[in-house]
């Protein structure tokens, strides 16, 4: 049985939940939604359990038609979405009625907005997870215009609240981003660069990971040998010979043979999932 079908996708809209946590070392990445506390919001909008599977739109454009009446929430970047052309804003619980079309338009600031349906996206799991890993290919493949979507049962107690607040960061100030020292800080040169200075967003950035430009003197120290192959966590800050860190997201891989010379805190990583290319961020030590 399908309950929504997919008219437009938008650049990029997958399924995605709180992945597939315990496969490190079988070299299966963590996957899941990029910025988990805007899929958590979504899910507890509508009354869903916290691991549900929603909608990961990015840079907007997704159409969905309902074939049946259902409960919905979008969260995340600031999108305010239209139901048959009518603004039902953002981070609020609405209904989408049976033959109703839910629009996603491009959010106003950050990269990933989540749809979130009370029920939850039903799609076979994988490893114990329904979402769509980019790396390693394992879940469902990304929508695609004319995709039908069954909702699931993964229900809890109706929502005590129908919209909830948001933070919106200054456009105009680099995104701060904390950090602990990470493990290889001692392979540079100079390790206070890494909190020095601004870089900016590459547009090749992925949710495999965030690529930065700049030109702060990250170097590695020529008397340190090359590291052998080694786990890293996710929001890791991983430095290649180049000196442009890589801040690695939900599909990143899980060893890496680059130093790792910090690591995000949870907000920040969730920050990091919503970056822009263009987009000026600071490191901060925590």
């Amino acid at each position: 049985m399908t309950d929504l079908l997919v008219v437009a996708p938008g650049p990029l809209t997958t399924v995605q939940d709180l992945g597939r946590p315990g496969y490190a070392d079988l070299g299966v990445p963590l996957s899941g939604a990029a910025d988990r506390r805007a899929l958590k919001l979504a899910n507890r909008l509508v009354g869903n359990t916290e691991h549900a599977a929603a909608l990961e739109v990015t840079l907007g454009g997704l159409r969905l038609r309902a074939w049946r009446q259902v409960l919905i929430a979008v969260t995340g970047a600031p999108a305010d979405a239209q139901i048959d052309g009518v603004d039902r804003g953002h981070h609020n619980t609405t209904i989408l009625p049976a033959g109703a079309e839910l629009f996603v338009p491009p959010p106003r600031s950050g990269l990933r907005t989540y749809v979130a349906v009370r029920g939850g996206i039903d799609a076979p799991p994988v490893l114990g997870s329904r979402s769509t890993d980019i790396l390693s290919g394992l879940g469902p493949a990304p929508l695609r215009a004319g995709d039908e979507l069954a909702v699931g049962d993964l229900i809890g107690p109706w929502p005590s609240a129908t919209e909830a607040p948001w933070d919106v960061l200054d456009p105009h100030r680099p995104v701060p981003l904390y950090a602990s020292a990470g493990p290889r800080i001692g392979h540079l040169e100079d390790p206070a660069a890494l909190y020095t200075g601004i870089w900016t967003v590459n547009p090749a950035s992925d949710r495999v990971g965030v690529r930065l430009d700049g030109n702060q003197g990250l170097r590695h120290r020529s008397d340190v040998g090359e590291l052998r192959s080694e786990p890293v966590a996710l929001g890791s800050i991983q430095v290649p010979p180049s000196g442009q860190p890589v801040i690695f997201l939900a599909d990143h891989p899980t060893t890496g043979g680059y130093p790792v010379v910090g690591v995000l805190v949870a907000e920040s990583v969730y920050a990091a999932a919503q970056l822009i290319p263009g987009r000026e961020v600071r490191f901060v030590a925590d």
